[in-house]
């Protein structure tokens, strides 16, 4: 693999967990469907965007979880509040997140933001008590 590809696969291992980056490099060794899509997002992802010294991880997840919610990539938004903890995100800052991004995007998608970060939330033991609108049945 070349020194990007080492790069990003470095990067990722720091975001997501050792697991998680050798689980990626064993697909990027093989030669399934989908590994030449990988190997790209490996690239330009993590070793291009992501190793830029221009903003620090912090803020690069804050970053990426208000383009996600304008998006409406609630899986990638789930992977993206847990690489933001990861990165130093307190809740209320994850949630300021969210609020800053209600007047550009709407209730809509804010309301379907607000589940899937309540359901990581969940998942780390960091919020125990919050209900979803869906749970609350306000959706």
């Amino acid at each position: 693999m070349d020194d990007v590809t080492e790069k990003g696969l470095e990067v990722f291992a720091e975001l997501m967990g050792p697991q998680a980056g050798e689980q990626l490099r064993m697909a990027l060794q093989s030669s399934d469907f989908g590994q030449a899509i990988g190997r790209m997002a490996t690239d330009f992802v993590f070793g291009s965007v992501w190793a830029r010294d221009g903003l620090e991880r912090k803020q690069r997840s804050l970053v990426v979880i208000g383009v996600l919610i304008a998006q409406r990539q609630l899986s990638e938004l789930k992977n993206h509040v847990r690489i933001g903890l990861t990165n130093g995100l307190t809740v209320r800052e994850i949630e300021e997140a969210v609020i800053q991004a209600l007047p550009y995007v709407g209730f809509p998608a804010v309301a379907s933001a607000t589940s899937a970060v309540v359901e990581v939330l969940r998942e780390q033991g960091l919020d125990t008590n919050t209900r979803t609108a869906e749970e609350r049945g306000m959706l």
